[in-house]
């Protein structure tokens, strides 16, 4: 049996979204962050050694990372959806979106996120000047690729109403949590109206409420 390691407020509610819109059966063993370092428990990473999330079991095979388990689903349980064939117009921008998701967008994203919480927990008298650090990176780099990567997304979303196309794919569920952790971060309101668009018509769909009332306690973390 398919078996979904759930880690609370994780990228793994994308896999929860997943299976939920391809109906495959599965269970889910939800892990609870340990309350003091908000780290993933022991008896997760006896699962994931690395403490990270998603990973699945599947019989003898245990696999983690995003998108070679959104892969491994799609090839075992997937019956052609979501995925656009090789050679159609949807098939490029789904692969460039599906990849950029963890390639470029969630790594801005947490990068952007962890220099900021490391700038609350050095010492007070470090806080200026380590700050003062951080944000020249954010203001030199961080920042202007975020940007630019919201302007792409925006003009995708201007022109076709999920990311490949008319139709939803894997590269929109990939994409759902980054978008859901910028909205917290840059908002998605008259700025990026299209980005905003794509949020709601996410939280629309019938299989990404499941997954969230599945989680329960689902609250997406800001990096």
């Amino acid at each position: 049996m398919l078996t979904l390691h759930h880690l609370e407020n994780s990228q793994s509610i994308r896999i929860l979204w997943l299976l939920e819109e391809l109906g495959v059966p599965y269970e889910m063993k939800m892990y609870d962050r340990d309350k003091k370092t908000g780290l993933a428990p022991d008896e997760y990473k006896k699962i994931s050694p690395l403490g990270t999330a998603p990973v699945i079991t599947d019989g003898d095979l245990v696999l983690a990372e995003t998108n070679a388990i959104v892969d491994y689903i799609l090839d075992t349980y997937g019956e052609g959806k979501l995925r656009p064939a090789v050679g159609t117009p949807q098939y490029v921008p789904y692969l460039f979106w599906f990849h950029a998701a963890q390639g470029s967008f969630q790594p801005l994203l947490t990068t952007v996120f962890v220099l900021g919480v490391m700038v609350t927990r050095v010492p007070f008298f470090l806080r200026p000047i380590i700050g003062g650090a951080v944000e020249t990176l954010n203001k030199a780099f961080f920042r202007p690729r975020l940007t630019a990567l919201l302007g792409e997304i925006e003009r995708q979303l201007s022109e076709t109403r999920w990311f490949a196309g008319d139709e939803l794919t894997a590269a929109d569920i990939v994409m759902g949590y980054s978008m859901e952790v910028a909205a917290l971060r840059a908002g998605m309101g008259k700025k990026y109206p299209n980005a905003k668009r794509f949020l709601d018509a996410m939280h629309a769909r019938p299989a990404y409420k499941r997954a969230v009332e599945k989680d329960g306690k689902y609250n997406p973390l800001p990096g």
